[in-house]
């Protein structure tokens, strides 16, 4: 191959790969949908504050409550039973 060619094949290419982009660049996808609510601000409102209510939301920095858990266990039982489990082969050993 002579350099025109090369040059000739390089410039197509370059062609090819911006039309592609182009083309692909125009569609937006998924399809915008304009979202309509069948509710009003009210409801949604006091649907929010039920399920706030009944604990149905997802703990968030806006409204802590956590929880403290007391374990039964002292960590010197929870490290034997990691132990066991280990070497029963319950447990990949990883590096701590």
């Amino acid at each position: 191959m002579n350099t025109k060619n090369i040059a000739k094949n390089l410039f197509a290419g370059l062609l090819l790969t911006s039309a592609i982009g182009t083309a692909m660049a125009e569609a937006p996808y998924p399809a915008e949908t304009r979202f309509v609510s069948t509710k009003s601000r009210a409801e949604v409102v006091a649907e929010l504050q039920q399920a706030r209510t009944d604990g149905e939301l997802l703990v968030s920095d806006r409204n802590r409550d956590d929880k403290q858990i007391a374990s039964a266990k002292t960590r010197d039982e929870v490290r034997a039973e990691l132990a066991q489990a280990r070497a029963n082969g319950e447990m990949h050993v990883t590096d701590q």
